[in-house]
Order: structure tokens, then C-alpha cells, then sequence
């Protein structure tokens, strides 16, 4: 099987000058999830190349299994250094999309036109399309029979007591869980930073860090069903 990763490209965290971007385990555990597996993943950001890790991801107290071996794996780490532009893929001769989160997502890819057109054409074509963390706000202009894609679906994503945790809930440009229900999805959560993930039919959908690995063989369990 053949999954596409999206990653962000954005690099600061709102108006706060501070830097952020995708969250380093939310790349590191779906990764190894699908290569463990035997997948073909190829990785893609907005704008190619070596996209921006959140520092924060990577701090001493944020370390788990995936991070330590990507960071002894060369390979890996060459991949991830030279991801294709956005603009360059298309859904086709791809069976899923994976979007890892991080505060980045909201900023660019929540708004990218050809994010936006590329998750329409996974799941018109049957794709199943997971989102973790953060990058549920993908989502949010994303359309499906001429409503919500979310619209009626059990979903998931950083909840707003996670964001008030972290303090930036008056940095980002929404709040992820205020913003599922808005857009007519029926959000439910987990207690803070426990693992949580849903199905619902081909969108999976996890709720933090934690979610990424289980929310990853999620969607290879979804592909081998």
C-alpha cells in the first residue's frame, strides 16, 4: 500500500514571535507504524524540503520510542529533509493520507487550496483520510456531497482543556475541538493526553500526540480490512 504524509511548513507560532510547526512524534510514530508494516509512505509539506519541527516536541520531557529511533536513522531522517512540495502530488496511486499535527497545520495547511482539494479527492475516491492532534483543523474547508466533510461524523482532535494547558488558546486562529463542532461533527475526547482515536467509516481522527502511532494502525488496520 502507498500512504502519503502531509506535513506543514509553517514556522511561527501566530503573533507570539515564537517558532513552531509539526510536533516531532506525531511524524515519528505514524512513520515507523507504516514502514514497520511494509508500506510504501512517501512525505509531502506546503513547501518541500525540510519542513520546521516544533522545538517543544523535541524536548527531553517529550521523548518517546519513535523520536529515539529516528534520530539514530539516517534514512529517515533524509526523507524527512526532502519532502515533496504539496503542489506535486495527487491522491492518485496513493490508498490513504496521513496529516501529523502540531500548532503549524493551522496556519497554513487549514487554508491551502490544494490540501484542501487533495483530502475532497482521497475520500471521493473511497481514501481513507486521518488526521491527529492538531491537524483535524485540516478539515475544516474541506467538503464532501456539498457539505462538511465532518458534518454527522464521530471525530476527534486537540481538545480545548489541552490547548488551555499548553497556554495558547488565545494564540491559535481557532480552537480544534470548538471548531469540529461547528462544522456539524459530533466531537467526543478522552481525558487530557490519553490516548484517543476514532473511526468513522474512512475518517480517522486522534485526539494528541499520544493518539498518533494508535490512530496510524488505525488507518492500516481501515487499509487491510
Amino acid at each position: 500500500m502507498k500512504i502519503l504524509m502531509i506535513l506543514t511548513s509553517h514556522n511561527v507560532l501566530g503573533n507570539t514571535g515564537k517558532p513552531t510547526g509539526f510536533w516531532l512524534e506525531e511524524f515519528t510514530a505514524p512513520y515507523y507504524s507504516f514502514t514497520d508494516a511494509g508500506e510504501n509512505v512517501t512525505v509531502a509539506s506546503v513547501k518541500g524540503g525540510q519542513p520546521p519541527i516544533d522545538p517543544k516536541s523535541d524536548e527531553p520531557g517529550n521523548q518517546t520510542d519513535s523520536m529515539e529511533r529516528f534520530k539514530k536513522d539516517p534514512a529517515a531522517q533524509m526523507v524527512l529533509a526532502n519532502t515533496v512540495k504539496l503542489c506535486e502530488v495527487t491522491s492518485d496511486g496513493y490508498d490513504a493520507v496521513f496529516y501529523p499535527g502540531g500548532h503549524g497545520p493551522m496556519w497554513d495547511l487549514v487554508e491551502d487550496k490544494k490540501s484542501i482539494a487533495l483530502i475532497e479527492a482521497f475520500y471521493a475516491a473511497g481514501k481513507p483520510v486521518a488526521a491527529v492532534c492538531h491537524a483535524p483543523a485540516v478539515l475544516k474547508n474541506v467538503a464532501y456531497q456539498g457539505q462538511s466533510i465532518v458534518k454527522g461524523k464521530r471525530v476527534t482532535g486537540f481538545s480545548n482543556s489541552e490547548e488551555d494547558a499548553v497556554q495558547l488558546s488565545k494564540v491559535v486562529p481557532f480552537l480544534v475541538e470548538d471548531e469540529l463542532k461547528s462544522l456539524g461533527g459530533l466531537y467526543e475526547k478522552g481525558p487530557d493526553w490519553s490516548v484517543y482515536t476514532i473511526v468513522d467509516g474512512r475518517l480517522i481522527t486522534g485526539q494528541n500526540p499520544a493518539s498518533s502511532g494508535p490512530a496510524a494502525r488505525q488507518l492500516l488496520k481501515l487499509l487491510h480490512a
